[in-house]
């Protein structure tokens, strides 16, 4: 879809001929004589960029462009004139035009100009779009639990170092999205970020994708192909599920661990990188050792800085937030309005044992949307699953777990209808004030 311009000129003959030229380099064009015909455009029509005539009756070009800016169009605006001068050029970039140009105009001249102030506004556009998205990141892992400032704290501290991060958890608790967020932190952050799954890929394609491979290496390898090591130098490589590598890689991997240096398959010569590992896994890795699946060696290379993620029935403070924020974002993406959960609902959502986490947390809300009409989020809803019995746990889960499980949930859910006060909370629970806050106390929940 090409791009579109609006061209604002008082003289139908250099409309026509901006047009023109244009139109030759493959852009839209929208036309304008007037100021007021063009702030009228822009309220109906989207474009991508504004080319302004400076000197025009009724709103001069300078008015026009603070009228851009007070409805704050985020609009790049070249400004265009025969009446060039050092002050009015400096007159219009402080008002917030992008650039200036002097008619007559040198074509080549307009067309680099036009597609520099795109670029940029395509450029900010994305770092605004990315520090977004790293927001909505943060919000996933950051909440109200004692358990996650902890953990936060940890990652912070670690994100400060080289030293390799071995994350810990269950599926589902964000331990990608996190890795993400530890390698923000740091001062790689202007580098790559390389996630690989170590378990969706067989040992020898394994090898290539972390180590690459020369030209002839093996059937198939027309070509020397750099690994992931290699195009992360300088910032981070995840290795997700690394307790599925095979024995023989483990070897590989250890000695990068240990030298920092490694070589492509059929290569001869040891090529040196500077990358931060992060690992992660939902298996016990302990274990794999006391079996022989994994090497002790490795565990220990890996276990450097150990941060397990809380499941979600451990930080049921968060689960309200993580909801609100689930709701807010797929009711944006399939563009349906839900602004708020029931507190029926809310209630189901916080005593639900959560095995899948805050990736089932996530495939729930968002069923729900999908399928359903805002703007209340309600118990009608959700899944079977989450409305049968509340109290449903893993099988595993001790009675006094699965009770401690409940109690938390009904307090948590208490104090986020209180707005946080625990007078009003304790009330509403029908407990005095210091019961409550020992129960608080006692649930790890101060």
């Amino acid at each position: 879809m090409p791009q579109n311009i609006l061209l604002v000129d008082d003289e139908p003959l250099n409309l026509d001929l901006l047009e023109q030229e244009l139109t030759d380099l493959g852009y839209g064009v929208e036309k304008a004589e007037s100021g007021r015909a063009a702030l009228e455009k822009l309220a109906v029509t989207p474009v991508d960029l504004v080319l302004l005539d400076y000197q025009m009756p009724g709103m001069n070009g300078i008015e026009v462009l603070e009228e851009i800016k007070k409805k704050q169009l985020d609009l790049p605006v070249i400004m265009i004139t025969a009446y060039g001068t050092i002050a009015r050029a400096v007159e219009a970039i402080k008002n917030g035009a992008d650039d200036f140009v002097t008619k007559p105009f040198d074509p080549d001249h307009l067309a680099l100009v036009v597609s520099k102030a795109l670029e940029r506004a395509r450029l900010k556009s994305e770092v605004e779009l990315l520090t977004r998205e790293l927001a909505g990141r943060y919000r996933l892992v950051a909440g109200k639990s004692v358990a996650m400032a902890r953990v936060i704290e940890e990652a912070k501290k670690a994100a400060s170092s080289a030293t390799t991060v071995l994350l810990l958890g269950e599926s589902g608790t964000g331990k990608e999205l996190f890795a993400r967020l530890i390698h923000e932190w740091s001062d790689r952050s202007a580098r790559p970020f390389v996630a690989i799954n170590c378990a969706a890929l067989s040992k020898e394609l394994l090898e290539s994708e972390l180590f690459g491979h020369e030209k002839g290496a093996f059937t198939g390898a027309h070509q020397l192909k750099k690994g992931k090591m290699e195009a992360a130098d300088g910032g981070t490589v995840f290795l997700d599920e690394v307790g599925d590598i095979s024995p023989e890689l483990q070897t590989k991997l250890l000695r990068f661990l240990q030298e920092r240096e490694f070589e492509r398959v059929g290569g001869m010569h040891p090529i040196g990188v500077d990358v931060k590992i992060i690992a992660a896994t939902n298996q016990d890795l302990e274990k794999a050792v006391g079996r022989g699946s994994f090497r002790e060696d490795l565990y220990h290379r890996l276990n450097v800085i150990a941060i397990a993620l809380p499941s979600l029935r451990d930080r049921q403070e968060d689960i309200h937030d993580l909801a609100d924020y689930f709701l807010r974002r797929f009711g944006s993406e399939t563009k349906k309005t839900f602004s708020e959960i029931t507190e029926d609902a809310l209630q189901k959502l916080c005593v639900y044992a959560w095995p899948g986490n805050v990736r089932e947390l996530a495939n729930v809300i968002e069923r729900g949307v999908v399928l359903g009409d805002g703007p209340r989020f309600t118990v009608d809803h959700l899944p079977s699953r989450v409305i049968g019995n509340g109290m449903s746990s893993p099988p595993t889960q001790p009675f006094h777990d699965a009770v401690n499980s409940h109690r938390r949930a009904l307090i948590v859910n208490a104090l986020a209808r209180a707005q946080g006060n625990r007078a009003t909370a304790a009330k509403a629970l029908g407990l005095h004030r210091s019961h409550l806050l020992k129960l608080i106390k006692a649930l790890g929940l101060s």
